[in-house]
């Protein structure tokens, strides 16, 4: 097995769950591998769409991966749902694949696009009702900005790889113009964060009357705020921002970095009580 399937393997079972690709249970072949699709709003139901065989020849991802058929459907989903999912992933892979590059992630995300399209319902960014308090607060003075009290941050470990380095940092927050003033604060007050190659926000905030916003923002990062947003919705995280700094250390990291990114949000929630305690300590610093 290559190292790029190695990391592509790690990175979407951080991203979307650790049961998203794993081997094959039933199938001698050590290529075939089982990949479950993330719901397309992981807060609601139903649960994942289908599962779906798997093959990655010997020389992927210079050949791309072969999708051999479905291996299960919700059962509570109508019938029909795996042959339409098997058929719209086999889309997703061609339109997306490039030799020598993995692809797994990108397809999982064109293969959401296109349910989202022929279901007529978007995959969840923002759950936000049209209100003042959504909208963006005017700009205020820098000297206000530095005298306001220092956020209740609490940091993640430093996750380091090939000289990239990210931090999270975890606040409860119980309004938006709360949270972008927290962002505002931090971006405002330390030089290091604020020229940081990106600056990957996400919070989820329960109104008043039932109502609820939820946004995010890359940052440059390309689907990164998308990935910090699911994470949250999937560990069921309300009144809370997470904001995920990276240093670039002149490395691409390809899919990996959705790891690394996920990983220093979890470890974040973790050490602010949000989460269980299991997998605390697992950062480790590399490349230096």
């Amino acid at each position: 097995m290559s190292e790029a399937l190695l990391d592509e393997i790690s990175a979407l079972n951080s991203i979307y769950g650790p049961t998203t690709l794993l081997p094959s249970p039933s199938d001698p072949d050590p290529t075939i591998y089982i990949l479950t699709l993330p719901p397309l709003n992981p807060s609601s139901s139903p649960a994942p769409s289908s599962s779906l065989r798997v093959q990655f020849p010997p020389t992927y991802p210079d050949v791309p991966p072969v999708i051999l058929s479905t291996h299960s459907s919700n059962p509570s989903l109508p019938r029909g749902t795996a042959a339409r999912d098997l058929s719209l992933f086999r889309d997703a892979v061609s339109a997306v694949y490039n030799p020598s590059q993995v692809c797994l992630f990108d397809a999982v995300e064109s293969f959401n696009e296109l349910l989202s399209a022929i279901t007529s319902s978007s995959p969840v960014r923002s759950s936000r009702s049209p209100s003042p308090e959504s909208a963006a607060p005017p700009p205020r003075p820098q000297d206000q900005i530095q005298s306001e009290k220092e956020p209740p941050w609490v940091l993640s470990v430093p996750f380091t790889e090939l000289k990239s380095t990210f931090l999270a940092r975890i606040a409860p927050v119980t309004s938006v113009s709360q949270a972008k003033s927290y962002l505002s604060h931090l971006l405002s007050t330390d030089k290091k964060v604020r020229s940081a190659t990106h600056n990957i926000t996400a919070w989820r905030i329960r109104g008043e009357n039932g109502t609820s916003y939820q946004d995010c923002d890359d940052d440059g990062e390309t689907a990164a705020g998308g990935r910090l947003l699911h994470l949250m919705q999937v560990m069921d995280l309300w009144d809370v921002m997470v904001v995920v700094t990276r240093w670039y250390g002149g490395q691409k990291l390809g899919p990996r970095r959705f790891a690394l990114i996920n990983m220093a949000a979890r470890d974040g929630f973790v050490r602010a009580g949000l989460v269980a305690e299991e997998g605390r300590d697992q950062g480790r610093k590399k490349g230096k």
